[in-house]
């Protein structure tokens, strides 16, 4: 008699591409060393996918080409069981893309935003501190409830509990679960940490929240706007800046808002090229139906400190109980949502404030009142630009900064704008309410 089959336990090297979708590779997880050095194979054309899984007709690869995916260990998650008790353990790791010689690969987003985490460290003697807040829509036949009551967090609460059981297991280090002011809407919030971990982190948030409604048999979406009329579903890049020793670099008592020099002309990088980040941070055409006035998202390139609608915002601190206000001090970027790539859109932010750090641009775009309340001459004064109103003007103003694009590598920015290209093709017949169905179920 032949012995009874059981189903090998599988680790997968992962990579989370240009469009924030996560791919990667399956092996029995007793070969892990097997993989370690060498990795598993991989396709240049795969970063060209756009989000209806079409490899865009124009992209640089073709057909030709190999690449190795190399799992990078310190990033293992690995969670032994959720709430189907006959599902198998989730266990992935994360990976850098690389040439069959193990030269890094251009076009590979987290190996950007690692080189961007080191230009930080010895040009600027900085660490990057972050972590990524994360709002979605969670359908599991509830009833319509309040928003931000208990009864929402109690019919969540067998679903938040798995997921932050789940995202402890996982090293995310989870902080909060809560229901949000959309119907059947809640946001999950983990503790920071520093470089290329914190994007990695954002993954992990999705993924791990995507692997417990599997097992519950509930659909999840992460999509900006699920439907015509929902409430907006955001991510917010929280980042603080550290020296090498660990202490905080944005925080000064000593100015009106306690922002120092440093801090701003970091964030005056971020608002002077916002326009041109949105192609990375608000990446697909129904990104622009939650960027508008009014949506407690981001519709102007300007800093608030108790702003919800400014793109850039000085988070509140506490002094209670002695905490040290500039160890919390740390700055918010709302103009994103989950169809970003993490590495990428953190990359391309890190990018824009090292660049305003390094040419000391001068902060102006400040308001603590709604930028749309504002007339066109009170905003040209302070500086307060509009952001993008549409996917194909973010990515006209990502062409036309050359001075940010010089620090993207020539691949990765071709490609990405063939698989754009082709997204706004493939979804330009598409009315704003079925564009909201289109990604809620692509996200």
């Amino acid at each position: 008699m032949s012995e009874r089959l059981t189903p090998l336990p599988m680790t997968t090297i992962v990579t989370t591409d240009l469009i924030g979708i996560t791919r990667g590779r399956s092996f029995p997880t007793d070969e892990l060393e097997h993989y370690q050095a060498a990795g598993c194979g991989w396709v240049p054309a795969n970063s060209a996918l756009t989000p209806q899984d079409i490899i865009a007709s124009t992209n640089p690869w073709g057909a030709y080409g190999d690449l190795r995916l190399i799992p990078d260990l310190a990033s293992r998650v690995t969670v032994g069981n959720g709430p189907d008790a006959a599902a198998p353990a989730l266990d992935f790791i994360h990976g850098d893309i690389r040439e069959t010689d193990g030269r890094p690969w251009s076009a590979c987003p987290r190996t950007l935003l690692r080189d961007e985490i080191e230009r930080y460290r010895d040009d600027l003697g900085l660490q990057v501190n972050a972590a990524f807040e994360h709002e979605f829509n969670l359908h599991a036949g509830f009833t319509e409830h309040l928003a931000f009551t208990l009864e929402a967090q109690r019919q969540g609460a067998e679903f938040g509990g798995w997921l932050l059981s789940a995202l402890r297991a996982g090293g995310v280090e989870p902080e909060m679960f809560l229901p949000e002011y959309g119907k059947h809407q809640y946001e999950i919030t983990c503790r920071p940490t520093l470089g290329v971990a914190a994007a990695d982190r954002a993954v992990n948030v999705r993924e791990i929240t995507r692997e417990i409604a599997r097992q519950m048999g509930v659909d999840v979406s992460f999509a900006p706007k699920t439907k015509a009329d929902a409430v907006c579903n955001g991510v917010h890049l929280h980042v603080s800046l550290l020296d090498l020793q660990g202490l905080p670099m944005l925080y000064d008592a000593g100015t009106s808002n306690g922002l120092s020099t440093l801090g701003q002309h970091w964030a005056a990088g971020i608002l002077h090229y916002l326009p041109a980040l949105c192609a990375f941070t608000a990446p697909t055409p129904v990104s622009y139906e939650r960027l508008q006035p009014h949506h407690w998202s981001a519709s102007y390139a300007c800093l608030g400190q108790q702003n919800r609608e400014a793109a850039l915002r000085i988070c509140p601190t506490v002094s209670l109980g002695g905490k040290s206000v500039a160890a919390q001090y740390n700055l918010e970027f709302r103009a994103m949502d989950a169809t970003a790539s993490p590495h990428l859109a953190m990359a391309a932010l890190l990018i824009a404030g090292r660049l305003g750090i390094e040419q000391r641009l001068a902060l102006n775009a400040i308001t603590d009142e709604i930028p749309d309340s504002l007339n066109d001459e009170q905003r040209k004064a302070r500086g307060i630009v509009a952001l993008p109103a549409s996917l194909a003007q973010a990515l006209d103003c990502l062409r036309d900064s050359a001075a940010f694009n010089q620090w993207l590598p020539k691949p990765l920015l071709d490609t990405y704008h063939a698989l754009k290209t082709e997204e706004l093709a493939l979804t330009e017949q598409l009315s704003p309410a079925d564009l909201c169905e289109h990604y809620a179920r692509l996200y």
